[in-house]
Order: C-alpha cells, then structure tokens, then sequence
C-alpha cells in the first residue's frame, strides 16, 4: 500500500457511503479560495465524528480548533434535529471569519458559537462562564499545547464525556522519543499524561487515507 492507494480508497469510501453534500462541498471551496491550509479532516473522518455525535447523544459540543468550521458542521449536524450547540475555539480571525459565513450558508449559525483568541484564554473563559459540562470534545488544534488542552477539556468535562484529539502519530514519529519535532513531544506528553490519568479510558487508533498516515486518540471521562 502507498499514499495514492490510499486516498484512491478515501475516495472510494467517499463515492459509496457519503453522498455529495452542496454545503460541504462548498465551505470547502471557501476555505480553499481564502487560502486556508487544506488541513480539515477528511470527508470520511469529518463524518465519523458526526456519527460519534449522534451514538452519544450530545448536545453540548466543544472544538478546540475551528479552520473553516468543515468539522464544526460535521458535528453541528450530529445534534440535528433535536438541537444542541457547539462552541468552536480559533486563533486566527481569519480562519474565524470564513467559518462562521461557512456556517450561515450552512444555516447552522444558531448553533454554532465561534470564540476567537487563543485557547488557552478562552478555555479558562468558558470554565468560568460555567459552559461546561460538554458532552463531546474535539481537540483538532496546535499540537505542541495538546496535553494542556486536554487538561482543561477534562475540567470542562463530566462522567461519560468523550474526548477525540486529531493527529496524534505524526506519521509514526511518535515513537522516536528523542524527536526534535515539538508535535512529536506534545503528543507524546499527552500519552503519557493519559497514561497516569484514572479519570479516563483511551485508546489511539491509526489511520490512513487522503491525509496521508496519522490517527486520532478517543477518550471517555469514567
């Protein structure tokens, strides 16, 4: 197996079991043509995640990383129809501002709270508005901070939370423990932080698709 082969089977999972979606398609495009890094996940994963949102039931949904908002509708759709809402940390203003056009045109703007600055801010912010707890939380963001935001998700959290971070295998470099690379060492500080912590269950499954070799690591809160 190679790289082509597999996004040839992306794309062939894609043909089969998710069908063309106008308004997906679509916040693609704008991210694309704004410039954005093409580093959403991936139409197989983006759907994953909406049906990991539906199987738990959430209703109260924290991203920690928005882009373009591509998996912010995927999870704001996993609520549907009964209703819920997501609120979507990010950076950058720009990637911000493409996000929330993305989610009018998705018209899923009133479930959708887009909070800018950086995480480290805002999730302390949200721990004292009393938003939590979040039923499901998707940390998909910078991943030299990922054991600190998976602390703080853990406190905005409650028992039978699910916690998804993206992009943990860096490739498989995650096994080289004299990396030099700062993602490498912030996923490893989080399996190790993982490790010790008694109030979740984990696992990390590998993957490979479009977006090359990589894998997610899914938590619940016990």
């Amino acid at each position: 197996m190679n790289p082509e082969q597999w996004t040839e089977v992306d794309r062939y999972i894609g043909s089969a079991l998710i069908p063309a979606d106008p308004v997906l398609d679509a916040a693609l495009k704008a991210s694309a043509d704004a410039g954005l890094p093409a580093i959403n996940v991936s139409p197989a994963q983006g759907k994953l995640l909406h049906l990991l949102t539906r199987i738990h039931g959430a209703r109260r949904v924290l991203e920690v990383g928005t882009l373009g908002g591509y998996s912010t509708i995927w999870l704001a759709r996993g609520m549907l129809p009964a209703g819920g809402k997501v609120v979507t940390l990010e950076v950058d203003p720009k990637h911000a501002r493409i996000a929330r056009t993305n989610f009018e045109h998705a018209g899923l703007a009133k479930m959708i709270e887009v909070r800018e600055g950086r995480a480290l801010d805002t999730l302390p912010q949200l721990a004292t508005e009393g938003r939590g707890p979040f039923d499901l939380i998707f940390i998909d963001a910078d991943k030299v901070r990922i054991p600190e935001y998976f602390t703080w998700a853990l406190k905005l959290s409650r028992r039978g939370s699910v916690i998804i971070v993206d992009n943990v295998i860096r490739k498989g470099e995650v096994t080289d423990a004299q990396s030099s690379d700062p993602s490498v060492q912030g996923v490893r500080q989080l399996n190790e932080l993982l490790a010790k912590e008694t109030r979740v269950s984990a696992t990390t499954i590998q993957t490979v698709g479009s977006k090359g070799y990589d894998g997610f690591t899914l938590a619940v809160v016990n």
